[in-house]
């Protein structure tokens, strides 16, 4: 119930940021360009709480947070007096038009960069990407890569996590190309450098992350068969586990490790398990039976709702990324740069159909993520806030009509024409963008539900 309503309560702050941030820029700007705004709203539908200014603007929080808009005086939407007809935004010179509507999107991309420059100002907290294992088979495996090096750059480009690893990987996808690897091996001093063809790379992102699929493995630390936190309707709970037990042997077998203890669960789904653990010093039996689920290639699995308890990491595999001002302004700038370049790369591959649309995420996905992010700690959120933000921003700024990239489409084709695009051909514009927007919202939300 407390991670539901954590989930929940993300959820609404984030969407609550966004759209409040993204409004404000269309606002901020009509203001400046004399335009009277009616109504600010943070969500549609009927408001839940509304007040007015002395400019007689209304701003309101409404029911369904999902959205928002900023609603202006507009003589194509209704009677407008003669005495503010200077005011009104079909009035207004070409370029002040441009600048209103494309002001949300770029105050989104902005928002990104302040929120990057604090994060990097802090300090990023991040695991040196040092290999564990090496996936048989894989691109990284035929091209030589071997455990117990750590990425130092992928295409000479620098590489300081494996966050960032995976977004250059991510950047690959599709691609007939080859990349460079940087490596040095962790232990000793040691460096190679390496080509890798990616020419037969097949990534499936519902399933898999580029890094995964390139055949990589992060080291991690051992994990001892020691039960760490319990579901309260799990089988292990049922069974008698506790937090604390360490695990000897499943039905006779041992369990030198976490990843045994795993395997033997899911091999028996449905089947009574004899858990051999010791608890306070003494050894003791437990019947435990795995409940059964499929995964996603149809097999069945057993589980049994218990997690691993944590381990101290090695504090010298653990380094924080901090920098100056001036550094950490120049760093927030270029990431935002690299997230709004794979934002629209991935757009276009999915287009092309190198990327599946089963990836497009919807509001539950958003929801959960939120969620995660939040339990995880400020600086996990904040990323996601920004990550989310461009997205926003950059989404927002295609030639969709409905969307504002939509609306500067018209405008830049009045630019050329010197007067404004037809009614009909606006309106028509509008069934097709609404119809494009609706599609994609139900395949986004039908991957939701199909995640679930």
């Amino acid at each position: 119930m407390l991670d539901l309503i954590q989930t929940i309560l993300a959820t609404l702050v984030t969407l609550g940021i966004l759209v409040t941030i993204h409004e404000w820029g269309h606002f901020w700007v009509a203001r400046r360009c004399g335009v009277k705004v009616l109504r600010f709203s943070v969500g549609f539908g009927k408001p839940l709480y509304s007040w007015i200014d002395r400019q007689g603007t209304e701003y309101a929080i409404a029911a369904i947070p999902l959205g928002g808009y900023v609603r202006m005086l507009d003589e194509r939407e209704g009677d407008v007096p003669a005495s503010e007809r200077h005011a009104a935004f079909n009035n207004k010179p070409l370029w002040q038009r441009m600048a209103i509507v494309v002001a949300g999107p770029l105050v989104n991309l902005l928002f990104a960069v302040l929120v990057y420059w604090l994060i990097f100002l802090v300090g990023v907290s991040a695991v040196k990407p040092v290999i564990g294992d090496v996936v048989p088979g894989s691109p990284a495996q035929v091209a030589g890569v071997e455990a117990g090096y750590q990425v130092m750059a992928v295409n000479q480009r620098p590489t300081g996590s494996w966050e960032e690893i995976n977004l250059q990987l991510a950047s690959w996808i599709g691609e007939d190309a080859r990349i460079s690897l940087d490596l040095q091996h962790y232990e000793r001093e040691e460096r190679r450098s390496m080509q890798v063809d990616l020419r037969q790379w097949s990534v499936d992102l519902e399933s898999q992350s580029p890094l995964n699929a390139f055949g990589i493995i992060p080291w991690r630390p051992a994990l001892p068969p020691v039960i760490g936190q319990l579901l309260a309707d799990g089988r292990a709970k049922a069974g008698g586990l506790a937090s604390g037990d360490r695990v000897l042997s499943i039905n006779g077998e041992p369990t030198p490790g976490w990843s045994v203890l795993v395997s033997l669960v899911q091999k028996n789904p449905g089947k009574p398990l004899r858990f051999e653990v010791e608890r306070s010093g003494q050894r003791i039996e437990l019947m435990v039976t795995p409940a059964r689920r499929s995964a996603p290639d149809g097999v069945e699995l057993g589980y049994i709702g218990a997690g691993v308890q944590p381990v101290d990491w090695p504090q010298d595999m653990k380094h924080v990324r901090q920098f100056g001002v001036f550094e950490g302004f120049t760093a927030a700038l270029a990431k935002t740069g690299q997230m709004i370049t794979l934002t629209l790369d991935s757009i276009w591959k999915m287009i092309e159909g190198v990327i599946s649309v089963k990836n497009l995420s919807g509001p539950i996905t958003i929801a959960k993520v939120a969620g995660a992010s939040a339990a995880s700690g400020v600086e996990a959120f904040a990323g996601f806030l920004a990550y989310l933000s461009i997205s926003l921003g950059v989404l927002n700024l295609l030639p969709i009509p409905m969307l504002d990239g939509g609306h500067l489409l018209y405008y830049l084709v009045e630019a050329v024409r010197g007067k404004p695009v037809a009614e009909e051909v606006q309106l028509w514009g509008l069934k097709i963008g609404m119809a494009i927007l609706f599609s994609l919202m139900a395949v986004a939300i039908f991957n939701d539900v199909a995640r679930l």
